[in-house]
This record gives structure tokens, C-alpha cells and sequence, in this order.
């Protein structure tokens, strides 16, 4: 870190200025004081002689609001950014402070890293790199400088070419010059980089940690292009352990690289988080970056900016620009400059002299807003070695879109983004970079919301099917509130406003009924109804046009329940739905003694349980359950259904003081008899938590999360049958059950099998997402062949039997870049051989086995 300088603000947005952290090629890092939560902060500002470009605000502006709309993994979203009418002069994006350094800092302060560091570092990037390519995009910011070391594990700071530039400047015309630290083999070709890319470069950043050299760096610059494409790399100091998977990853021929999944397997299989629980890092890191915090924390206490040189623990270069960045050669061309630990290469333009534009089109997504790929990642994505910023979006799934044919015109599109692989003189420089050139003009925009069309199935495995359709919700009605299946062959979502049916064919809206709104489900009522549980009654619709075909209000619906209140469906089997209700009742005071005065009646709630046949459309039973907190009828949670009885327990938002007090810190569960409702047994098993995660089946079992373990309990005995050790601090989620499996999910963001009668480990997988706040939510396909667990970042699907995994899926949240950030977790719903996944108001529709 440095002072301040004379020409550097004080403020930017709401944040006080206190020093400056670096100066990449397209922006300045300053670390700064949000006065408001009383925390560090890092702000990244753009240089100012390409915030004049605009193209590059416009793009900067997009990215800017969409950064954070896929936060997680090893990214974090951002803090603050201006509105795009803001007066600013610079665009900028805020992140949170986190101590830390970059990958080519570390090396500079201690070496190669120790074999284990390396395994969780490429571990974490690779997860990373899985979700990317899961949506068809290409990362493309890999550099020793865009990949951070925190104590908790690494980061990965730019997603695009921009990110992971060596230098850029503003041309001439308002163009925007940049110029690329790697490339591959493939683009030396002048062919398309796609998803193998990022495993070469991968495998180039994976050797460097290893051995603080980068393979193919050595030799004369002038042949730098030569080795890329054809020398063998040498890797004799990588350790042992990592030299073949390194080496596969350096393969010339791309389909011959492993794939982002399998190279996170074979580094951590239990995922990037859990091999780095503990110290990860060398103790000598991991003291600068404690010493880092401590410094910036005093900073930030004195609460003014710095006003000498100062020494803090992670040493930036005086002088800011990048060391890798080449001055400019004579008459305006960039010259390339010598880095060691990145592969370098002089001006082949006269070496390998390439005009024909088609095949220098860059292989990055069309725009912010088209569904086949998410933009090349603009100046946010460079990072200062003490933040983590925040991701940038990545795309609905589709293949590539193919690049367009070159234009008759000489002149560069405005909406077209090149790599001149012989751009005049200049020609392609490695280690300086490629030319990258983003058009400026008035009449350009780098945001067109319209979609793109969608395109043929992926040819990158990993990459999810294509789906057979997608529905967008619209924006003019409130958000769904519930999505059901109908028969396997309507999609119904409800909402504040309404219900809707979509056809599960073609993705098409068929009809919508306001009559519906604030539905609580949709069943089937026969092959001819479908019925929803509103909020005042309840509806039978026509499938055909959503039409009610008939009606019950709860208020005069129920004999000798007046003024019902329904408070929620319990759960279903077969033609029966079983919910909570309650009512007020009158209770009159007592007959006076002589003398006395009649005292006040009184009003009780009293609730009930109730079981309705929504085929016949009658009452079967009710039966008397004590009140919940209110006071209102108790919420209860469908656990079991067994021969001729089914289990809940108690949702602990209804459960009164005294119930909690009763209970002693455990969950209470009951049985009660499908056809009477008579109640059989309360107890609690083991020491399950009230809220913990808990299933039964129809063999008499219950499966649950006590403490960091799951385990199994015989139905109603409470007979402990089998325990499956789990991680510290990951609890186990909700599991499903299939077959003589039974399907597992924790909160270190693992999915497993065990079988169901020993508790026998199978497998078990990471999704290869960060660990959350929840275990993703399991989903089996109705052939019970695959397994998709569905979190806050993405949907991973497995095979069920053995645990490979299959695919990945993660969408931009958004098709409008001025929407507002979604932060929905996905929501997966099977039927045939569909898997509906939904995520806010998107809703796909993908093939599965």
C-alpha cells in the first residue's frame, strides 16, 4: 500500500479514502472507511482515461449491476456501486475488506507453496471454473494477480478477459486497447477459447504456486507462441502428486483436459472448504495477512487518509502500474516486457501474420443480458490484494452462440469485442497479452436485453442439457409464491395476485385465474380438477382454462366450525389432504351464585386437524390439537406416512413458550391414524432439535440431524437403528429415500448415499459450492436415477446409484440487467422425466434420467 496522491479522491461515494492499494491495468484500488457500518472497505475506480471511453462505462455500469446477483462460492458480492445516472466522474464498485494477498504476492514473499495449499487452491478455482462453464460461458480472467489467498481459502477475482489484462489504454477513435496475460494453444491457432481454456491456464497457475515458475516461460520471447502451441511443458519440480494432473491439464489438444469437476475432485473430493478447515496456509502467510488486518484496522480507526509512505504488511510496488504492463514502443505499439512467472512472447505478428477476423473473434459472451453467456468481465473484476470482489454474473445455460461472419466493412462493430491475433504490427503478445478492442460510438449500446435464441445441447461435459423450454414469469405480476405439479402435465404457480397453469410440454401460459390468488397448493382432484388451498377457501379449477368448477369457504364450509381459519397444508396422500384449522368459540360464564352477578362469556380458540377428501370433496375427519403460539392453529410438518398412520412435528414458529418449555430443547413428534385421526403417540427421538432436518418412510424409520450426525430411528419404539458420523459444524439436511438408499445433504454443501437399514456409507460429493447458512435441498428424479440438490448458487445433479456427477446449472437470476438482484435459491420439482428448476421467476425445464 501507498500514500495517497495529489490527483487521488478523498471520497468516493459514502466512503472516506485512506490509502491506495494498487494500480491495475484498468482501474485503482484505494482502501477506504465506510463511515456508516464502521468497517473497511475496498473501493475499485476506474482509470480515468478509460472511464472516458463510453463503451467501457457502459460496460463497466452493466457489470456493476449484476455483480452480485451470483455472489457465492469463493466470490463475495459487492457492497455499493453508483447508479447509473450517478454524476460520478470515475465508475466504481465497493467490496468488503478481507485480509489477504495475491497469488504472485505470496509467491514473492515465501516461494512455491506447500503441496496441500496447492491442492485447496486449485480446488477452490476449479469449483469455480465448474460453475462458469456449467452456463457455457468462458472464465478467462486467470492470473497470478486475480487469485487471492485469505485464511479461509482462495478467491477468484476477475471473470473475463479484462479482468486478467496486462495493460489497456484507450486508442484513438474510442477504441479500448487491452492486452491478455495468457493464451493457449488454441488461440495461438486462432481458434475460439472455450471451457478447456481456463483448464490450460488453470494447470499454467497451478504449476506456478507450486514451483514459483510458469511452464513454457523460459527461453526467447520471440518463440514464446511456438512453445505455447507445440513444446512439451516441463514439469519436474511440480511435486509428484500433482505432475499428471497438471500435465492433463496442459494438454495441446483441448478435448484431452480434464474437466473443471474432475479436477476438484481429484484435488479435494470432499471440496476446496473442508480440506481447508483449519490452517491452510504457511504460517509466514498467514501472519501477514493477520498483521495486514491489524494495520488496517488502525487505519481505519484513525479515520484519515495516509499521508506519507506507507509500510504496511503486504508491500505493493512504488511505482503502481503492473510489472507485467509493457511500456509503449515507438510509433504507439505496445511492446512486450519480461515477466518471469508468466509465459511470455514477443510480436509474432510477422512470425504468424493472421487477417482473417473471423477467427479472431473472442469466445465471450454476447452481452450482460443474453442467456447463452455472461459478458467478458470488465474492470470490477480487478481486485486488490486485500478484497474480495464480487463475481460477475454468469449466463443461462446454452451452448456458444457461433461467431458472427466477418463484416464487408474494414472497420471493427461497436458491439464486437476482438482478440487481434494480428492486429497490423502490433500483432499478439503473451505475458503483454493479446490486442483487445471494445468499439465506442454513439449509437452502441453493450446492453440489449432482448434474449438470445436458444441453441443445440452442450459439447462441453458438465454442462446441463438443454432445456426443453423456458417460462419467464412477468414482471408486471408479483413473484410466485408456490409452484406445484399437476398430473405431469401443468406447471400451477400461484401468487399475490393469482394462479397460473403452464403447460410441462412447451413452457406456454394456458391460462391464469385471479379467483386463486395466494394459494397455498395445487393437487390433483382426479384426471379432471386441479385443486388449490387459497387463503378463505377452497378451489377446484378446470386444467383446460383455470375456470372454478367448484368452491368451499371456510367460514360456513365445515359443520360445527364456524369462521374456520385454515393455517396450512400439512400434507398429502393420494386423494386426502390433511390441514390445520381453528376457530373461536363462545364459552359462557358460569351460573352466578345467589346474591352474585353473572359474570363476562369468554371466546377459546380451538384448533383441529383435519383430513378432506379433495376428489369427493367431504370431510373424513377432525381431530382436537392443542393451540399453537397466536394463538392460532398449530403448523405442522409432514415427516412420515406409513401403512395406517403418518407423523408430524410441530414448525417451531407456532410452538408456544410452554410447548418449547415441555419439550426441553427437543422436537416433539406424533402419530396419528390415517383413517380415525385418532392420536397414537408424542415423543421426541433421541435429542433431535424442534427445527432439525427429519424424515421418515414407510418402513418404520426415521431419519434425522442430531448435532453434526445423522441418525436413524425405529418408528414409534424411538429405538436408535444406526448413526453416520458427520463434519464438524455441517449439519445434515432433509434427506430423501429410494430404493434401499437413502439420499443424503449437509450443510458443507455434500450430497451422499448410505443405505437405509445399516447406515453404510455409499458415496458422498461436494457440489463444489461454498459452504452456506443450509444444506442444499435434494430432489430425486421420479425414476429415482438422478439426484439434483438445488442451493443459493446452483443445482448439481448426480447420478444417484454411484455419485458421479453429472452436471451443473446456475443462471444470471435476471434477463434485465436493471432488475433488482436476485437472491432466490433454486427449487427443483420432477416429474417424468423432467426437472422443473426454478429460481425467482425463471423456470426451467431440463430432460433428466
Amino acid at each position: 500500500m501507498e500514500a495517497l496522491r495529489q490527483d487521488d479522491p478523498r471520497r468516493i461515494g459514502p466512503y472516506t479514502v485512506l490509502a491506495r492499494c494498487r494500480e491495475t491495468a484498468s482501474a485503482v484500488q484505494y482502501l477506504a472507511h465506510d463511515t456508516a457500518a464502521d468497517r473497511p472497505v475496498v473501493v475499485t475506480a476506474a482509470r480515468p482515461e478509460l472511464a472516458a471511453l463510453p463503451a467501457f462505462r457502459r460496460r463497466f455500469q452493466a457489470e456493476a449491476r449484476t455483480a452480485d446477483r451470483l455472489a457465492g462460492g469463493w466470490v463475495q458480492p459487492q457492497l455499493d456501486a453508483p447508479a447509473d445516472d450517478a454524476d460520478d466522474d470515475l465508475p466504481w464498485t465497493a467490496g468488503p475488506y478481507v485480509p489477504a494477498m495475491t497469488l504472485s504476492e505470496a509467491i514473492d514473499v515465501m516461494g512455491p507453496l506447500p503441496e496441500r495449499a496447492v491442492r485447496i487452491l486449485g480446488a477452490g478455482i476449479a469449483e469455480t471454473l465448474s460453475r462458469v462453464h456449467a452456463t457455457g460461458a468462458v472464465l478467462q480472467g486467470l492470473a497470478p494477480g486475480t487469485v487471492l489467498l485469505a485464511e479461509d481459502g482462495p478467491r477468484l477475482t476477475a471473470f473475463g478477459p479484462l479482468g486478467a489484462a496486462a495493460a489497456a489504454e484507450a486508442r484513438p477513435g474510442g477504441q479500448l486497447s487491452v492486452r491478455l496475460g495468457y493464451l493457449t494453444p488454441e488461440q495461438v491457432e486462432g481458434e475460439e477459447p472455450g471451457p478447456a481454456s481456463d483448464l490450460f491456464v488453470l494447470g499454467l497457475l497451478l504449476a506456478y504456486a507450486a514451483t514459483g515458475t510458469t511452464p513454457l516461460a523460459d527461453g526467447p520471447a520471440a518463440e514464446g507462441a511456438e512453445r505455447i502451441a507445440r513444446t512439451d511443458p516441463e514439469l519436474g519440480a511440480v511435486p509428484a502428486e500433482l505432475r499428471d494432473l497438471i500435465a492433463r491439464c496442459l494438454a495441446k489438444d483441448p478435448a484431452d483436459r480434464p474437466s473443471a469437476g474432475t479436477v476438484a475432485a481429484e484435488l479435494a473430493l470432499e471440496g476446496a472448504a473442508g480440506l481447508a478447515k483449519g490452517d491452510w496456509l504457511p504460517e509466514r502467510l498467514a501472519a501477514a495477512m493477520t498483521e495486514q488486518g491489524v494495520w488496517v484496522r488502525e487505519l481505519v480507526s484513525a479515520g484519515h487518509p495516509v499521508d506519507a509512505p506507507v509500510d504496511g504488511p503486504v508491500d505493493g510496488p512504488a511505482d503502481a502500474t503492473p510489472s507485467d504492463a509493457p511500456a509503449d514502443a515507438p510509433g504507439g505499439e505496445l511492446a512486450p516486457a519480461r515477466d518471469t512467472r508468466t509465459t511470455q512472447l514477443g510480436d509474432i505478428g510477422r512470425h504468424v501474420p493472421r487477417t482473417d477476423r473471423p477467427t479472431t473473434q473472442l469466445s465471450v459472451p454476447r452481452e450482460l443480458t443474453a442467456p447463452p453467456a455472461a459478458p467478458a468481465a470488465g474492470l470490477p473484476a480487478v481486485l486488490p490484494p486485500v478484497s474480495a470482489l464480487p463475481p460477475r454474473p454468469l449466463p443461462v445455460p446454452a451452448a456458444p452462440a457461433p461467431a458472427p461472419a466477418a463484416p464487408a466493412s474494414p472497420a471493427v462493430g461497436r458491439r464486437s469485442l476482438f482478440i487481434g491475433l494480428a492486429a497490423g504490427a502490433a500483432g499478439l503478445v503473451v505475458g503483454g497479452g493479446g490486442v483487445l478492442a471494445l468499439g465506442s460510438g454513439d449509437g452502441g449500446t453493450t446492453d440489449d436485453p432482448k434474449p438470445a435464441p436458444s441453441r443445440s445441447g452442450p459439447t462441453v461435459a458438465g454442462l446441463p442439457p438443454q432445456p426443453r423450454w423456458v417460462y419467464t414469469h412477468p414482471a408486471a405480476e408479483p413473484p410466485p409464491l408456490t409452484a406445484a405439479l399437476w398430473n405431469d402435465r401443468l406447471l400451477v404457480l400461484t401468487s399475490e395476485s393469482g394462479a397460473a397453469g403452464i403447460d410441462l410440454r412447451t413452457g406456454r401460459r394456458v391460462w391464469e385465474n385471479t379467483d386463486a390468488a395466494k394459494g397455498q397448493a395445487a393437487l390433483p382432484a382426479g384426471q379432471d380438477l386441479c385443486f388449490v388451498a387459497g387463503p378463505s377457501e377452497f378451489l377446484w379449477l378446470s386444467p383446460k382454462d383455470g375456470k372454478v368448477a367448484h368452491r368451499t369457504g371456510y367460514e360456513d364450509g365445515f359443520t360445527g366450525a364456524p369462521n374456520l381459519a385454515v393455517s396450512g397444508v400439512v400434507g398429502t396422500f393420494g386423494p386426502v389432504v390433511w390441514f390445520t384449522g381453528s376457530n373461536k368459540v363462545t364459552v359462557k360464564a358460569p351460573a352466578p351464585k345467589k346474591g352474585k352477578k353473572r359474570g363476562k362469556d369468554t371466546q377459546v380458540v380451538k384448533s383441529y386437524l383435519f383430513a378432506y377428501d379433495v376428489l369427493q370433496r367431504k370431510e373424513l375427519w377432525r381431530t382436537a390439537v392443542p393451540t399453537g403460539r397466536g394463538p392460532a392453529a398449530p403448523v405442522y410438518r409432514l415427516i412420515a406416512v406409513g401403512q395406517d398412520d403418518f407423523v408430524v412435528c410441530q414448525s417451531t414458529g407456532t410452538l408456544t413458550p410452554g410447548d418449547v418449555k415441555a419439550a426441553k430443547g427437543k422436537a416433539v413428534f406424533r402419530g396419528f391414524d390415517q383413517k380415525t385421526g385418532k392420536l397414537l403417540w408424542s415423543r421426541s427421538f433421541g435429542t433431535i432439535a424442534p427445527d432439525g432436518a427429519a424424515m421418515g418412510d414407510d418402513r418404520g424409520l426415521l431419519y434425522a440431524a442430531v448435532g453434526d450426525d445423522l441418525q436413524a430411528f425405529e418408528i414409534p419404539a424411538g429405538k436408535p437403528k444406526w448413526t453416520l458420523n458427520g463434519t464438524t459444524g455441517t449439519p445434515f439436511g432433509t434427506p430423501v429415500a429410494t430404493g434401499t438408499l437413502l439420499h443424503t445433504t449437509n450443510r458443507n454443501q455434500e450430497v451422499g448415499a448410505v443405505e437405509r437399514e445399516t447406515g453404510r456409507l455409499r458415496w458422498r460429493r461436494s457440489t463444489e459450492a461454498a459452504p452456506g447458512t443450509s444444506a442444499p435441498a435434494v430432489t430425486l428424479s421420479t425414476t429415482g436415477r438422478t439426484l439434483l440438490a438445488a442451493d443459493g448458487a446452483q443445482v448439481t445433479a448426480f447420478s444417484a446409484q454411484d455419485g458421479r456427477r453429472l452436471w451443473k446449472f446456475q443462471d444470471i437470476g435476471s434477463q434485465d440487467p436493471k432488475g433488482p438482484t436476485v437472491t432466490a435459491p433454486y427449487r427443483v420439482l420432477a416429474t417424468g422425466r423432467t426437472a422443473v428448476v426454478q429460481r425467482d421467476r425463471i423456470f426451467y425445464a431440463f430432460p433428466v434420467a
